[in-house]
């Protein structure tokens, strides 16, 4: 039985997971580099979780209640006595393979290793530790709180009794786990990367201009969100990255990114987090 949680990585994507698993109950760990890192996502949470008491949706006893059970530290091998371990870093391949070894060599035989990869194989990963079998994708959406779906990537090796206490998990955490094996992007952003990347060779030569793209799109497909402010959620290096990963996956030229995108990236106009993307924020 799962009662306790690591979590490496205290960023959006990481606090937010810790969140929803506090919630459910669970002793939850995150784990990051820096204590103003845990202390900005221990805050959100603190924030996050008082909207929700604001709302009438939660108590405030039970508001305290869940921020208890969330320890943060900048020691990782911490993370040695938890049950279930979930990896919420940057998007980048040889910091994940790193990640994953280190964790590998800390947490107990048997624990299962989890991925928050948008992209990256999950068989690649797993293959840097001696657990293959206990290794999975849990791949959550933005904002995790609110979203409620959860991509359950199966490695070539992860077995059904990973994937379906895995699964369990997500189910406790109020989340709908939808199964789906692997490949570059998965299907969530397989899917949607591609019309990002679109709309902004759409902006790149001049078809029409951002506001005039994301109006077509909300208005005329009833998207809640536009492609180029939904890039800037997200993170334009994220973008990249993720069409980076199909791009080489598939060796096919449709999954090109766009020259603008990655001269956004190069001049460091990630979207929301620098208050510049393809808008620009106060």
């Amino acid at each position: 039985m799962i009662e306790s949680i690591g979590v490496v990585g205290a960023g959006t994507m990481g606090g937010g997971i810790a969140q929803v698993a506090a919630k459910a109950g669970l002793a939850v760990v995150v784990s990051d580099v820096s204590t103003e890192l845990l202390a900005r996502a221990t805050q959100k949470i603190s924030d996050s979780l008082q909207r929700e008491v604001d709302k009438q949706r939660l108590t405030a006893e039970t508001r305290v209640e869940i921020c208890s059970r969330i320890e943060t530290t900048t020691e990782i091998e911490r993370l040695a006595t938890t049950n279930f371990v979930v990896e919420a870093v940057n998007e980048d391949l040889e910091v994940k393979l790193a990640l994953f070894r280190r964790l590998d060599q800390i947490v107990q035989p048997g624990v299962i290793l989890a991925s928050n990869t948008s992209s990256i194989s999950i068989t690649k990963l797993a293959a840097a530790t001696r657990r293959p079998d206990r290794f999975i994708g849990m791949h959550f959406m933005n904002p995790v709180p609110v979203m409620k779906l959860v991509e359950m990537i199966r490695g070539i090796a992860t077995s059904k009794e990973t994937f379906d206490e895995t699964r369990a998990l997500a189910e406790r955490m109020n989340k709908t786990p939808v199964e789906v094996n692997d490949a570059p992007g998965f299907i969530s952003n397989r899917v949607l990367m591609p019309m990002i990347n679109e709309a902004i060779f759409a902006l790149y030569e001049g078809v029409g201009t951002a506001e005039a793209i994301d109006s077509i799109m909300k208005l005329g497909m009833n998207h809640p969100m536009g492609p180029l402010q939904l890039a800037d959620f997200i993170g334009l290096d994220v973008c990249l990255s993720i069409m980076n990963v199909l791009y080489d996956g598939f060796n096919d030229s449709k999954y090109r990114p766009c020259p603008l995108l990655k001269k956004y990236v190069d001049a460091g106009w990630l979207g929301r987090k620098t208050g510049r993307g393809f808008y620009v924020y106060a």
